[in-house]
């Protein structure tokens, strides 16, 4: 796909908002009749433009009450250090984002869910603070989310030649 056009920006932005429309739903929202639609969503995802399709979890009704926001100091800054460490906490189900940071006196930021203080307390002290290479946590916590969106922006795709 050497380019997208309005109809892909459509289609990409009607997904986000809603992952589970029918091809005839999107075709109509976007203004494509759904055989032409379908075979720009294919090839959306052909493209890499779409990784994937998946169902938003309500984390408080699951009993995730927790959000943190960890700050990771290493203690080297080597490649292995950091394939390590990356490793590890892609193997830890409590982390939603891990980042390589710069700017900050931490190497990484981590953004994790946990059920409670104590379910944080024990994830901290079991898991991140013995992960090899660690020297330094801090950590803050979410008090209150007054936006919190999966969906990309996407306004600077029509700005480029629609």
């Amino acid at each position: 796909m050497a380019s997208l056009d309005r109809y892909d920006h459509r289609i990409l932005a009607e997904l986000q908002r809603d992952g589970r429309l029918t091809n005839q739903e999107l075709a109509e929202r976007v203004g494509l009749s759904p055989s032409p639609c379908l075979r720009r969503v294919r090839a959306l995802e052909e493209a890499g433009y779409i990784d994937g399709y998946v169902a938003l979890l309500n984390a408080r009704k699951l009993g995730l009450k927790l959000t943190a926001f960890i700050h990771i100091s290493m203690d080297r800054h080597t490649p292995e250090r950091f394939d390590a460490f990356e490793a590890t906490v892609r193997a830890l189900p409590e982390v939603l984002e891990c980042h390589l940071i710069t700017g900050q006196s931490a190497d990484y930021l981590l953004k994790v869910m946990v059920e409670d203080m104590e379910g944080y307390q024990q994830f901290l002290l079991h898991k991140i603070t013995r992960i090899e290479g660690v020297t330094g946590v801090h950590s803050s916590f979410v008090m209150k989310s007054p936006i919190a969106s999966t969906a990309l922006p996407l306004q600077h795709l029509q700005r480029q030649g629609d």
